[in-house]
């Protein structure tokens, strides 16, 4: 077994080592204790379930100062940054705690015994309930929200199922740190052993995704190795769902009007959106449609002087920091794509880079230039009129988001917006695509690349659903059904009853 071993990309010198990788044998043991837990998991109440998930986020948020301060020594993303994200991941535990008191995610339904116009009716009550052991693979860029205390594990222990969670190299003290308080915690608020473990190392999630007890992987992180999993996934003896987030360009169009009205403000929050978080945000624009005319060229100039003006920034790890310096060299043969701005230069220590602007026009849009790069880039296009934008806009790759920066009432952008609602799991209008709350209504997922499962999203209180299976019991005993399905339950919760909706009463 190799050692685990925790960076600090400022200097790209290792600090510790973590942990060992993890082996057939101990996956094996960490996936069989997961099963041993899953019915007892799945038992508890739902009042019981809500409080290991407030638990939870107590324990998170007692140990925000160690956390912070090993996280940003890992990832370079700042203690502002890294506090927003663990308030971010705390709120998601006590959001989905909400959630579970509530119960319409349950969807309760009901159908008694009929005599119905195709014949008698027996009595039907359905609900969904966990599926079982769930394997969570941790993000590169979020340490906290898309890691081992993320959205994924946080939705996974609300709908009643284990994790076991495959530790990402970028930041295995941070995973570790938060595992140990994670586990602490819901082992003192009633969790039965084996609800939450960790491995390390590729091979063992490879094997976490084989293994026969795992029946859903939640993955955040590249195309490449998303799509190993996902075909490793469906190729087991037994397929298993696997909801990728996997990689998106995320398109956003300005529009002439808006171009015209505050060229500026659109240029300074273009340039905001697609450095944020050292631009390694899956939400990130990576490609900014600009009319060719003289509003675009003044949006076009903006962004530029504002990239010429930014430091440096540290990315997550070597790898990201290659592809990201290829993408610029692989410019230099590529006639259809022009350098057009570049922020100071980056000295030598870790995996620093400079901020960077690309160009293109929407005739000459290729399909290189319309592949992620995660980093502090962006490439500018060009477009001449409606017909042009529409005829790029369909050489880009369906993303998690699309955004339109427009005017009211402007008839162009009434043209634009159904195109790229048809490219994307949320729509953006007159804002910025990086920043994902966590509610009801949010969608984080899209159709591939940017997911492999369009039907779900893996932000917000319906990331639930992946997790769970209906089930429909037909003329069972009271006494064998859940409470939610009784007649007469102690937890009343959100029901459809005889095809209308029926609200317990307060």
């Amino acid at each position: 077994m190799a050692d685990v071993v925790s960076i600090d990309p400022r200097t790209g010198t290792p600090v510790e080592t973590v942990a060992a990788t993890t082996g057939d044998a101990e996956v094996d043991a960490l996936c069989r204790a997961a099963a041993q837990a899953a019915p007892v998991l799945a038992a508890m109440s739902r009042a019981e379930r809500a409080a290991l998930l407030r638990a939870v986020a107590q324990a998170l948020e007692a140990e925000r100062a160690a956390i912070v301060t090993v996280a940003d020594r890992e990832t370079a993303l700042g203690e502002t940054r890294l506090n927003g994200e663990l308030t971010r991941t705390c709120f998601q535990f006590e959001q989905f705690a909400a959630a579970l008191e509530e119960g319409s995610y349950l969807e309760a339904t009901i159908d008694h015994a009929a005599d119905t116009p195709m014949g008698p009716r027996p009595d039907l009550r359905r609900m969904l309930v966990p599926l079982g052991p769930v394997a969570v693979f941790g993000a590169s860029n979020f340490p906290l929200a898309f890691s081992v205390p993320g959205g994924d594990t946080a939705s996974a222990l609300a709908a009643g199922c284990p994790v076991v969670v495959k530790a990402h190299s970028s930041h295995p003290a941070t995973s570790k740190l938060c595992y140990d308080i994670m586990v602490r915690a819901l082992r003192e608020a009633g969790a039965p052993d084996g609800v939450l473990g960790i491995v390390y190392g590729q091979q063992a999630g490879a094997a976490l995704v084989r293994h026969p007890v795992i029946r859903a992987v939640g993955f955040t992180g590249s195309l490449r190795g998303g799509r190993f999993l996902f075909d490793l996934a469906s190729s087991r003896p037994d397929p298993i769902p696997f909801y990728g987030e996997l990689g998106s360009i995320n398109p956003l169009v300005v529009t002439p009007a808006a171009a015209a009205a505050r060229a500026q403000e659109i240029a300074e929050g273009i340039v905001g959106s697609f450095t944020l978080g050292a631009g390694q945000f899956c939400t990130k624009p990576g490609l900014v449609f600009l009319p060719d005319d003289a509003a675009g060229k003044q949006v076009g100039e903006a962004i530029a002087a504002a990239v010429a003006e930014r430091q440096p920034v540290v990315l997550l790890n070597a790898a990201i920091q290659r592809d990201y310096l290829a993408r610029w060299e692989q410019t230099a043969d590529d006639p259809a794509v022009r350098r057009r701005a570049e922020g100071a230069p980056a000295d030598s220590a870790g995996w620093s880079v400079p901020v960077r602007l690309l160009e293109t026009s929407a005739e000459e849009l290729t399909v290189a230039a319309t592949e992620e790069c995660f980093g502090p880039v962006t490439v500018l296009v060009t477009y001449r009129g409606l017909d042009d934008l529409r005829a790029a806009l369909a050489k880009v790759p369906d993303s998690l988001t699309a955004t339109l920066i427009a005017e009211d009432d402007e008839e162009f952008a009434d043209e634009v917006a159904p195109v790229l609602r048809a490219m994307a799991g949320r729509l953006v209008y007159n804002g910025y695509p990086t920043g994902v709350a966590v509610s009801w209504a949010m969608t984080h997922g899209g159709v591939w690349p940017a997911t492999t499962n369009a039907l779900h999203t893996s932000v917000g209180m319906t990331a639930m659903r992946r997790f769970l299976k209906p089930v429909t019991w037909q003329n069972a005993p009271q006494r064998l059904l859940p409470d939610e399905l009784r007649d007469h339950p102690e937890h009343p919760v959100p029901r459809r009853v005889n095809g209308r909706l029926v609200l317990p009463e307060h």
